[in-house]
């Protein structure tokens, strides 16, 4: 069976710099896998390529079986860890590079977007479409809002996954712009209870499907 983004998602995005460091990140993520996050990516830019991978193959074991492991641009520790995918950033490597890298691996590859102008979704399993409301991760960067989503939605025609200042309340908005999900940072790993932070979260989630708020 192929891997596929679970739809609809939720997706943690790490930042050990968010929950004062990696032990409690990981402590943080098996908590929130645990609560309901089924897709994680491991984004710690700054960090050694060899505590990287280290710290990969932790959460790999933390996933295992219960949620997908994205490694973001570093496609050769995806391959070390046996990561579910990669995660692109605006300057990672081309889309048909990482393809061939991965040739005969069954992983997804993922982009990051910000805007809908010169949007090519050609060879992408998924998009991360934001910042959609203001967010500390990006201090600097307007919200885009939910308008970014319904036009991404539009023209990507494959899953996109709504971040930027995500909370559970925003997430009625953006799964009725077309998200087919939510990534979050603060949400859950600001939280003294990462695992509850991500249960409302997937409730959240799963109402507003059920409440047909979203075209999955």
């Amino acid at each position: 069976m192929s891997i596929a983004l679970p739809l609809p998602c939720v997706m943690l995005v790490t930042d050990r710099a968010v929950c004062g460091g990696t032990e409690p990140l990981v402590h943080a993520v098996e908590e929130a896998v645990a609560g309901g996050v089924n897709a994680v990516q491991l984004r710690e830019k700054d960090m050694p390529a060899g505590e990287f991978l280290a710290l990969a193959q932790r959460l790999r074991s933390i996933t295992d079986g219960k949620a997908l492991l994205l490694i973001n641009n570093r496609v050769d520790v995806a391959l070390a860890c046996d990561a579910d995918g990669v995660h692109l950033a605006d300057d990672s490597l081309p889309v048909v590079a990482v393809r061939e890298l991965l040739a005969g691996r069954d992983m997804l590859v993922g982009r990051s977007v910000h805007s809908v102008a010169g949007l090519d979704a050609t060879g992408l399993d998924y998009i991360v479409a934001g910042p959609v409301y203001t967010t500390a991760t990006h201090p600097g960067m307007e919200p885009a809002g939910a308008e970014l989503i319904v036009g991404v939605v539009s023209a990507a025609g494959i899953p996109v996954v709504a971040i930027g200042g995500i909370t559970t309340e925003r997430v009625p908005e953006a799964m009725a712009a077309g998200a087919s999900g939510v990534a979050v940072i603060r949400e859950v790993l600001e939280s003294p209870e990462p695992g509850q932070a991500a249960r409302q979260l997937q409730n959240a989630v799963e109402q507003a499907v059920a409440e047909g708020r979203t075209p999955l």
